[in-house]
């Protein structure tokens, strides 16, 4: 740069001294000089845009070999699945599943885990982090294969299936939402327009866009923006809150009427109005369906059909909430943790516990929380 600006200064300073000669000895006019000058300055201003130019198309060839690399990247495994049954239940199974991290192979996740879910069952998994819950949800989502074991739905592997069909019967709302630079509209319906291949038949109407937006909580603040569902979300759905983007998450899932729903902490950012109201309308929409639950609050949990805790990568404990607490183990060590960290929690759980007719948690866990006060 240095360089540059010197080498352009240089130029201008030896027209004018050579042109400033040859007006003073008479050999041309200042008024030649001058239009001179402009004609050089504008020479210079091109040159100097062929050299942006230049750097626009090295940048664009730097990014071209990496969007080639991308697309030139052949998959670890393939989804050549063609099944597509004419009745899908989402009964999961996993089978003496071992797995671990292509980038940590030689550290194991799953270690023989085996876990059947029910059609129409709802069951939560719990546990320390690290435990291996969300690994159990990539693996039925098939961004990884187990490295021992199966995995399937309904006593068919789940690479079987064909892929786009099984997405659209299969919807997870994660911990992280991922939004797009689109209108709110085609962030919920993501994957299921014309362009996607789908049937016309399966294409979400307003209506339907609508209703998984109310069962969401998330139909009054979209109506408030200003352009209702045509406000653009922007890059990973920057004018959105962190609440407000969950909620489009669950919008997403819920549109498609799915089958199996796979929740991985769904309402970890939403506050307790926001996830109160959400929870009430999950409850709702888990009704006939296979529900996956990973989450850590008490309130989410509670009120599955039943509670497995996987810890180190296997099960550890499995049963119905009032069932686990009277065995004093795992799950109510876990229990008394959580309401353990803070007494404004403590009250919260507490709370929420004595609503649903739970006082006699008290009992189990005794007035020191250390299980004494079991009987």
């Amino acid at each position: 740069m240095s360089t540059n600006t010197f080498l352009s200064a240089a130029v201008v300073a030896g027209v004018l001294f050579y042109g400033g000669s040859l007006v003073l000895a008479g050999s041309m006019s200042a008024g030649s000089l001058v239009s001179f000058m402009l004609y050089q300055q504008s020479l210079s201003g091109a040159f100097q845009a062929l050299g942006d130019v230049f750097s626009a198309l090295s940048a664009a060839v730097g990014a071209a070999d990496k969007v080639i690399e991308l697309m030139n990247r052949q998959a670890a495994f393939s989804n050549t699945g063609a099944l597509m049954p004419p009745t899908f239940l989402g009964r999961i199974d996993l089978h003496d599943v071992d797995f671990s991290y292509p980038s940590r192979p030689t550290s194991r996740v799953l270690s023989q885990f085996n876990l059947t879910i029910e059609p129409g069952e709802v069951v939560a998994l719990v546990g320390p982090s690290g435990g291996g819950k969300s690994s159990i949800v990539k693996l039925l989502e098939r961004f990884y294969l187990p490295t021992a074991g199966a995995v399937t739905i309904d006593g068919h592997d789940i690479g079987s299936f064909d892929a786009k069909w099984l997405r659209r019967r299969v919807a997870i709302v994660s911990q992280e939402p991922v939004l797009y630079a689109r209108s709110i509209r085609r962030n919920i319906i993501y994957g299921l327009e014309a362009e996607d291949g789908v049937p016309v038949e399966e294409i979400p109407t307003q209506q339907d866009i609508e209703d998984a937006a109310k069962l969401a909580n998330a139909h009054d603040f979209i109506m408030s923006l200003p352009k209702g569902y045509d406000t653009d979300a922007g890059e990973r759905g920057v004018q959105l809150s962190g609440g407000q983007k969950q909620r489009l998450a669950i919008a997403r899932a819920l549109v498609r009427r799915p089958a199996v729903l796979l929740l991985d902490e769904a309402t970890s950012a939403l506050d307790a109005d926001s996830e109160a109201v959400v929870q009430e309308a999950l409850d709702r929409t888990m009704a006939g369906r296979t529900v996956l639950v990973i989450a850590h609050r008490l309130s989410t949990v509670q009120d599955a059909d039943r509670i497995v805790v996987v810890q180190g990568g296997q099960v550890v404990e499995s049963g119905t909430h009032d069932g686990l607490l009277e065995r004093n183990g795992a799950y109510s060590a876990l229990v008394r943790r959580q309401l353990a960290r803070t007494p404004s929690a403590m009250s919260l759980n507490l709370s929420g516990e004595m609503s649903r007719g739970s006082s006699r948690l008290a009992g189990y866990l005794g007035a020191d929380g250390s299980g004494a006060g079991r009987t």
